[in-house]
């Protein structure tokens, strides 16, 4: 079992930055890719960008060259460094880890989810 806390959500100017943290707790001596999706009002939950655990890493094409995926394996964090942004990046944020670490961008891959955390981004 694994816990996930995300933070560093919050309201921002188009064209600004935000970085988002998800810590792990639990069963973090296991290795695993770690996820980030996002949920739209309105909208399916979708891929944002996904780290294997060797730091492989793969994004969504909406927000490739903006967003950078990390993680910091003492730490059990991983962060998504979000440059940028847009007014269609408003969303709840979900980090997930993937015990299998595949690095996949299907929800299904993911075992343990986050309970999120806002980002919004104003015009």
């Amino acid at each position: 079992q694994v816990q996930l806390v995300e933070s560093g959500g919050g309201l921002v100017q188009a064209g600004g930055s935000l970085r988002l943290s998800c810590a792990a707790s639990g069963r973090t001596d296991r290795t695993y890719a770690m996820g980030w999706f996002r949920q739209a009002p309105g909208k399916e939950r979708e891929f944002v960008a996904t780290i294997r655990s060797g730091g492989n890493t793969y994004y969504a094409d909406s927000v490739k060259g903006r967003f950078t995926i990390s993680r910091d394996n003492a730490k059990n964090t991983v962060y998504l460094q979000m440059n940028s942004l847009k007014p269609e990046d408003t969303a709840v944020y979900y980090c997930a880890a993937d015990p299998a670490d595949w690095g996949s961008s299907r929800r299904v891959k993911y075992d343990w989810w986050g309970q999120g955390t806002q980002v919004t981004v104003s015009s």
